[in-house]
This record gives C-alpha cells, sequence and structure tokens, in this order.
C-alpha cells in the first residue's frame, strides 16, 4: 500500500494526533459548547457522531445532515477541523459537500467488504484523510482488506483505528483491546498511522487514563477520545465520556516517551540486554527443535501402533500442567496458555502428516 505519513499531512508536528469530541452531535448548543472548551483546552480536531446506527431499532441514530451544518458554523467560530463517521456512499458525498476535514470507518462497516468498496469508490478522486476501525471480531485480513479497498481508490491518507473487539466474555473493558493484532498491523505496514480509541475499548471512563498510556507506550500515533461538555446527559455512550477538563487532565499526565534515545550509557544497556534476549530466544528454538523431533517419533509410533494422533485426556493433563507452571513462575497465564495451544496445533499437524504419508504411499 502506498500511504502518506502522518507528518505529511498532519500539521500537529511531532505530537500525537489527538482527536476528541462528543459520541453524538445532540444539540448545536450541545456541540458548540464542547467544541469550545475542548478547543480552549488545547484540541484542534473534534470528532462528533452524526450517524449513529444502533444495534437496535428506536433509540437515539443520530440529527444527521443537520448536525452537518451546525459543524460548518462552528468551524466558522473556531480554528478547528472535524472528523466523523461514514457508513455509505451518501454519508461520503454530504461529508465532502459539508467540507468535513477527516472521516472514518466504523467497527460494524469494516466487517462488510460490500460496503467499503462503496465508500472507497465515493471517495475517488479526493484526498481527504480516512482512517479504518478495527472490526468488531478479531479478523486482521478483514482490517487489512478494507485499508486496502480504500487505498486502491487512491486514497493515500490512510489510518488505522485500534478500538477493541467485541467479547461475550465478562471483563472488565467493554472491548477487548488484544493489542497484538493493532501491532502485527503496524508490523507489517510501519508507515500506517495507528490511533487509539480508548473510551470504546474501556466503556468506562475511569480506564481511559490507563489504556491511552498504554497505547502511547506503544508507540501509537494518537488517540480518538469522547468528550463531552455534561457526561452524565449524553444521549449516547454516556458512562465512556469525559469532559473537556477531565480530557485535558488525562492527556497532562501522559508520558510520551521516545522510540530511540541518543543517550549512550542507555544506548549501551539496552543492547547487552537484548543481546541477551537474543540469546534466550535462540535457546528457545533449540528446544522448540528438539521437542519437535520426539513429537515426531511419537507420531511414528502412533501410526506403528493404529493410535489416533489427538488424545483428549493427554492434552487436558498438558494443558493443566503447563497453567500450574505459569503460575509458579508468576507468568499470565492465559499468555501461556495461547503459546502452548500454537505448539500443540504445531505437533498435532506434524504427526497428521505423518498419517497421511503412511496413507498415500499404502
Amino acid at each position: 500500500m502506498q500511504i502518506e505519513r502522518l507528518s505529511a499531512w498532519n500539521d500537529q508536528g511531532d505530537q500525537p494526533l489527538i482527536i476528541a469530541g462528543p459520541c453524538s452531535a445532540e444539540t448545536e448548543e450541545q456541540l458548540f459548547n464542547t467544541a469550545t472548551e475542548l478547543y480552549n483546552n488545547g484540541i484542534r480536531i473534534i470528532r462528533a457522531g452524526v450517524w449513529k446506527p444502533r444495534t437496535r431499532p428506536g433509540t437515539f441514530e443520530g440529527i444527521g445532515e443537520d448536525a452537518l451544518q451546525w459543524i460548518q458554523n462552528i468551524k466558522k467560530k473556531l480554528d478547528v477541523k472535524f472528523a466523523i463517521e461514514v457508513a455509505n456512499a451518501q454519508h461520503v458525498e454530504l461529508a465532502l459537500k459539508y467540507g468535513i476535514d477527516i472521516l472514518w470507518i466504523g467497527a460494524r462497516s469494516t466487517v462488510n467488504p460490500f460496503t467499503i468498496q462503496e465508500i472507497a469508490d465515493a471517495l475517488k478522486g479526493n484526498d481527504v484523510p480516512v482512517f479504518v476501525k478495527n472490526p468488531l471480531n478479531p479478523d486482521l485480513a478483514l482490517w487489512i482488506g478494507a485499508l486496502e479497498r480504500l487505498n486502491q481508490a487512491g486514497i493515500t491518507k490512510l489510518g488505522a483505528i485500534h478500538r477493541g473487539f467485541s467479547t461475550s466474555k465478562k471483563v472488565k473493558y467493554r472491548n477487548l483491546p488484544q493489542w497484538q493484532i493493532a501491532l502485527e498491523l503496524k508490523r507489517k505496514y510501519p508507515e500506517m498511522p495507528m490511533i487509539c480509541d480508548p473510551s470504546h475499548i474501556a466503556g468506562d471512563r475511569e480506564l481511559i487514563q490507563s489504556l491511552s498510556q498504554k497505547a502511547m507506550d506503544l508507540v501509537y500515533d494518537g488517540l480518538i477520545i469522547e468528550s463531552h461538555i455534561n457526561p452524565a446527559e449524553a444521549w449516547s455512550d454516556a458512562a465512556q465520556q469525559v469532559t473537556p477538563a477531565a480530557l485535558k487532565e488525562i492527556l497532562e499526565s501522559l508520558v510520551i516517551r521516545k522510540s530511540n534515545t541518543d543517550n549512550p550509557e542507555v544506548q549501551n544497556h539496552l543492547a547487552e540486554m537484548r543481546e541477551r534476549i537474543d540469546e534466550i530466544d535462540r535457546e528457545i528454538f533449540d528446544t522448540l527443535a528438539e521437542r519437535m523431533k520426539i513429537v515426531d517419533q511419537i507420531g511414528e509410533y502412533k501410526k506403528d501402533n493404529k493410535v489416533t494422533v489427538f488424545q483428549v485426556n493427554r492434552y487436558k493433563e498438558m494443558m493443566q500442567a503447563r497453567t500450574e507452571w505459569a503460575e509458579d513462575l508468576n507468568l499470565n497465564q492465559e499468555f501461556m496458555e495461547n503459546i502452548f495451544s500454537l505448539i500443540h496445533d504445531a505437533a498435532i499437524r506434524r504427526q497428521t502428516l505423518i498419517m497421511s504419508e503412511t496413507e498415500s504411499k499404502a
């Protein structure tokens, strides 16, 4: 993908890109007062929900085109840019008509390639920046596919928004961060601007600061945070919105770290520790290679004795033991379960291949 770096079109310099504003544009007064307070606290890009399709009908679903007129009026009074969500070609046409500066595509739209293509076709010939939120479910290919469709339509001012992934589990977050998925996208496309949406990950304003700091520690390019002049009275997502004053406190508390340092002492110390990490990683690979040799031997033995590849009880025993090992070593249980599952899956594939080779010879 051909993507312009954020610094090429963002005028905030080396500072993180900050987009803030209400979940929904409710009234012109509410939007103007919120935007004014945010502007007074240093925010120069305001977000506002114009169309708010909900899971079920019968609730507030946004003001629509009238809100775009409010935005146009506010931009005449305040030196700010506006960012809004678009979900179809008509939204795109209206957003461009009213001079919206930045567009984003929501998680529900990202899951549908037909919707993304419709939006991409409507954007051809325009150079407005477009951000794409991750799909509802943890599907990196679907996220990349949406970005590729827009890029093929000529959108080079392209970025990604990490807003977390839906879950049926009862956890403290509204959406699971699953940071590794967003970081994998960043690894594949290092030039791709990546901003975090801690509001939708959290679902609770009390968690926004810690999530924002986590994003900064992972070298995200910015944040998009929901802010309302009176969150308690918000017509949507009241629990996760913060006042402009609270937002200022959150942003001022963030520690912005550099990806590199010019301090020779720090560089040398990091080099020594990284060298040790490389040594340990090599030991891990050597151990895994040795494990796979034994896996192959077991596979041959199962083949000769007509034993099935997968042993349910053995798997349960192994998983239980490794979970206990992780706990004894003060390692994250879920992390270790994921690692062992990958190792076990690889072992099953190898032994299955041994069985299939025997069948093909027969």
